[in-house]
């Protein structure tokens, strides 16, 4: 199947006043076109998860899910981040280069919770897995953990059926906690982040790892009981 097909390349370069108003029109229906396939990806990634979700409840297990989160980058951010790639800002390059365009954050409670919803999703025939990041079993310097998956779905339109990358990204809900505050210290804070702040912020990263994996072994001594 093809890739998702990516709409003619932008108009010659425009500054100041556009030469011809119609290219405007023209290029912001093109990027809300795309922009609502990747919302449409969005949304089948979300169902798949609710069912699954469901399917737990229905057969009176523990929901494997607690919350999902999903988003779509913003014009800037992809441009940004085209820039600092080296790589053209079109349609062309943003489709082909770029893999979190849309994102999906899935919040779990246990840390085997995130394998068993991956495996389950990657286990349906329209879901491909492109790339797979494990940073719960190899933490980022940092200290982050999370289990990122850049997977590739179908999406299909009343003539065209587009190939589209998603980043899945699952987390237990400390990982979750950690990853927000953390993400606020570096990029909403203008001053560079001392040394001592990210030694301290790596402390408490590993603490947080300690206690998902306490209060899994407290959940699976309970279970046992239950049985």
């Amino acid at each position: 199947m093809d890739t998702m097909t990516p709409p003619p390349p932008l108009p010659a370069e425009i500054s100041g006043s556009l030469a011809n108003p119609n290219d405007f029109y023209k290029m912001a229906f093109q990027f809300q076109q795309i922009m609502m396939i990747y919302e449409s990806a969005i949304k089948q990634i979300e169902t798949k998860l609710d069912i699954l979700n469901k399917e737990s409840k229905v057969g009176r297990k523990r929901n494997p899910i607690e919350t999902v989160k999903s988003r779509i980058k913003a014009p800037d951010s992809i441009a940004a981040k085209l820039e600092k790639k080296k790589l053209p800002v079109t349609f062309d390059s943003m489709i082909h280069n770029l893999n979190d365009i849309a994102g999906v954050r899935v919040i779990c409670p246990y840390i085997s919770d995130i394998y068993s919803v991956r495996d389950m999703l990657l286990k349906q025939p329209d879901i491909k897995l492109i790339a797979q990041n494990d940073y719960i079993e190899n933490p980022k310097e940092s200290g982050y953990r999370s289990l990122h998956l850049v997977i590739e779905i179908p999406v299909y339109l009343s003539k065209t059926q587009h190939n589209v990358r998603v980043e899945i990204q699952l987390r237990t809900i400390a990982m979750d906690f950690w990853a927000s505050l953390e993400h606020q210290i570096h990029y909403k804070n203008s001053a560079q982040v001392p040394e001592s702040i990210r030694r301290e912020l790596f402390r408490v990263a590993e603490t947080i790892a300690m206690t998902d994996r306490e209060m899994e072994e407290i959940a699976l001594e309970l279970q046992t009981l239950e049985d």
